[in-house]
């Protein structure tokens, strides 16, 4: 079976939950739920989407069967009362930050209300719509690090570049912007401020960690391997300087030098 549930970020931080442990014990209430159904996580406001996909692996538990994530709790009063009933364990399959899992998407293939309680997905048209674009493949967020420059091709002016899945990471941008906000890290750029709504929630995000030295089992850190940058930063933060690309400081040392 498939669900819908809610989740409020007020209370507790479910982001970080998961990125620690790739799972989170969860209050089951009294929905039916059972072992092997997929669980898809919609956030309120102000997000207002879908983000989480996740699988029970574990139902009926008390709270002795769980570990203790106090520290994730924003609301103390209530994880205390999170402590009476049964639990399941959800674990992580997949998380992305994706227009087509908004509320008012998901509402055109049937969603009839946002969320509160837990929603059992009987309607196909919804299930195929969130299982078709649950991906980053349909996300427009930028993640422009490239792997070598003979990976680039141009059809006139457009730019194809190629990505990984460590550079589709929505999620990963998502959480990056909310821990370093939306400040250019060498030059101070924000595009809302200078451009207005036009620029709102826009900026780029470079890997300190260069794409090409990243194997396939490494987990992005986002608060110390992402930082958004304005294009042009990040552009330069691509060139070389003395045949090695410049770090954050040595490119905001050579700004300073040209701005006195």
């Amino acid at each position: 079976m498939n669900w819908i549930i809610s989740a409020n970020s007020k209370m507790y931080d479910h982001s970080s939950s998961f990125e620690h442990y790739g799972s989170i014990d969860w209050r089951q209430g009294n929905a039916k739920f059972l072992l092997g159904d997929m669980v898809y996580i919609y956030c309120t406001r102000p997000l207002m989407m879908i983000q989480y996909k996740c699988k029970i692996d574990r139902v009926n538990l008390d709270s002795t069967q769980i570990r203790d994530d106090k520290q994730y709790w924003i609301d103390k009063d209530e994880y205390y009362k999170s402590l009476n009933g049964k639990f399941m364990t959800l674990r992580l399959i997949e998380q992305v930050s994706n227009e087509q899992m908004r509320f008012e998407n998901l509402k055109k293939y049937g969603l009839k209300a946002a969320p509160q309680g837990p929603i059992r997905i009987k309607n196909e048209r919804l299930l195929n719509h969130i299982e078709t674009y649950f991906t980053d493949n349909y996300q427009i967020d930028f993640f422009p690090d490239i792997l070598k420059e003979d990976q680039i091709e141009y059809e006139g002016a457009k730019k194809l570049v190629l990505v990984n899945r460590y550079e589709r990471s929505s999620k990963a941008r998502e959480n990056a912007i909310r821990y370093h906000g939306l400040n250019c890290k060498v030059c101070d750029l924000n595009f809302k401020k200078v451009y207005g709504k036009i620029g709102e929630g826009f900026i780029h995000i470079h890997h300190l960690i260069p794409i090409n030295e990243i194997g396939e089992s490494y987990k992005i850190d986002f608060e110390n391997d992402l930082i958004p940058v304005c294009p042009n930063c990040h552009a330069m933060l691509h060139r070389k300087l003395n045949g090695k690309e410049p770090t954050v400081y040595e490119l905001k040392q050579i700004l300073k030098k040209k701005n006195t």
